[in-house]
């Protein structure tokens, strides 16, 4: 079932080369703890059934907490742990495919790398949209080339769906990214990587929460306020 109301604030994606050794489930925990309130399950080097196995470890917990949990590319693996999305690149199934296949049962999120990509992204009917790289980061080699914060706002602009910035953000810079349109922002390593998810998580949730109240006065023609 959908989550109706999703707060993209601050979304978590998973990466289990990054966790220093711990289970997924377990940082997923920490962080939700810590603030984290959208989950994405990444998983590039793994079989199908231990993805599913990832994902149903931390099913029922997100569900009690009222997170959303979300799929990385593998639409048959979102179906099968009955997860409220999934999240495609560019190079995955086509956003207008998976959306006839799962038709409102699940968030779409897309990634975005341009405005060309944002445009067609919500055209098609994408819920969110994943906006990045706003910096370059180095856990992910095969990203465009970084966006800044210039084009973040140009793509807020144009578009009238969630946009959560992604790519090289963390409690430093995270304010910024809200102040230039972003509704959240995702994390990897600052999460996955952090000694202390859940305090890191804290950390930034609370840079977004302030970003969002100087904000209040600042009108950008669709935002988004979780």
């Amino acid at each position: 079932m959908i989550c109706k109301k999703p707060d993209y604030s601050l979304y978590l994606v998973t990466d289990r080369g990054l966790s220093r050794g711990r289970k997924t489930s377990e940082i997923v925990r920490a962080a939700v703890r810590g603030g984290v309130r959208c989950v994405q399950l990444r998983e590039k080097n793994c079989s199908a059934r231990e993805f599913i196995q990832e994902a149903l470890s931390v099913r029922d917990f997100l569900k009690e907490q009222g997170i959303p949990l979300i799929i990385n590319d593998r639409l048959d693996i979102a179906q099968a742990v009955q997860a409220d999305g999934i999240h495609l690149g560019q190079s995955d199934i086509p956003l207008k495919m998976a959306k006839k296949i799962v038709g409102n049962s699940m968030l779409v999120g897309i990634s975005a790398e341009s405005l060309e990509n944002a445009l067609t992204a919500e055209k098609d009917g994408a819920d969110y949209l994943g906006v990045g790289p706003v910096f370059s980061t180095a856990t992910k080699t095969d990203t465009a080339p970084p966006l800044g914060f210039a084009e973040l706002r140009r793509i807020r602009e144009a578009v009238k769906i969630p946009l959560v910035g992604i790519g090289g953000l963390n409690r430093k810079n995270a304010g910024e990214a809200i102040k230039n349109g972003a509704d959240g922002i995702a994390v990897v390593s600052a999460i996955v990587s952090a000694p202390d998810p859940a305090a890191a998580a804290g950390e930034l949730l609370a840079a977004v929460a302030e970003a969002k109240a100087l904000q209040c006065n600042v009108t950008y023609p669709h935002r988004f306020y979780f």
